[in-house]
């Protein structure tokens, strides 16, 4: 079954029909979804939802937009909560310059910071990097050295080049792939689909947002995850089901499920 990998289902676009669109999702061939956190808030929404559904897990983390005021207690709370059996990940963590704040000295210190949690709870992390690849990859590199042995985590809603790819896959990762392949101009992001291992993707929607064609600019839900993975298979040369299968291993060994 599909393994959404990324999702926002606390969103508040989901408040009207969140219960009855998630327990709709077996039925429509969704198997797991990773509720992801992004802020204090979502953070506790997110391990809330794993609680309430048997087939939801949950990710801890601050995304680098919500780090401007943040505090050692606040990392101290993030990893209280990664000791919950239902959490599998610190994330989603980085670092993004698409917009002048928060600074880019705060983004790193937090971003760090929650490396160093993901590396005291031995969990994986979910990586965000907007217009941000030198740096990232900077940090990255003096937690996970290349060659790795085991999976470190995956970097979210991959942007760069089949180049910076190569190197986060020798570092352990996997990379999210979403709506975003389906776009007229995710050019980028078909030529690194055709050029890395299927091993090494897993599927993701972040829901609410970047939903696929022909589904673009409404609400995303993992139920629009099959046009990824049909895109998949088109790039590939095997058919959906063999995508839908190879990915939610990834995701299930990603996970540590």
């Amino acid at each position: 079954m599909i393994f959404d990998t990324h999702a926002h289902y606390s969103d508040h676009r989901f408040d009207n029909d969140r219960h009855s669109l998630l327990i709709s999702m077996e039925e429509n061939g969704i198997g797991n979804i990773v509720e992801v956190g992004a802020g204090l808030k979502s953070t506790k929404e997110a391990v809330k939802l794993s609680d309430e559904y048997s087939f939801i897990y949950a990710s801890v983390g601050i995304h680098p937009c919500e780090t401007a005021d943040i505090k050692e207690e606040d990392m101290e709370w993030i990893k209280s909560l990664a000791l919950n059996e239902k959490v599998v990940a610190v994330g989603e963590i980085g670092l993004d310059y698409h917009y002048n704040e928060p600074s880019r000295q705060i983004q790193k210190k937090w971003f760090i910071r929650q490396l160093e949690i993901a590396k005291e709870t031995g969990l994986p992390v979910i990586i965000h990097s907007r217009d941000a690849a030198e740096d990232t990859l900077n940090i990255m590199k003096t937690f996970y050295p290349s060659n790795a042995k085991k999976t470190n985590g995956v970097v979210h809603c991959f942007s760069y080049s089949p180049e910076i790819a190569k190197i986060y896959i020798d570092m352990g990762f996997y990379l999210g792939i979403g709506g975003v392949l389906t776009f007229k101009n995710g050019r980028k992001l078909i030529d690194v689909v055709s050029q890395v291992p299927s091993d090494r993707l897993v599927l993701e929607t972040d829901a609410p947002y970047l939903a696929p064609e022909p589904h673009r600019n409404e609400r995303n839900s993992s139920l629009n995850l099959e046009h990824v993975a049909r895109k998949i298979a088109e790039i590939k040369g095997i058919t959906m089901q063999e995508v839908i299968n190879i990915t939610e291993r990834n995701a299930r060994e990603l996970y540590r499920l």
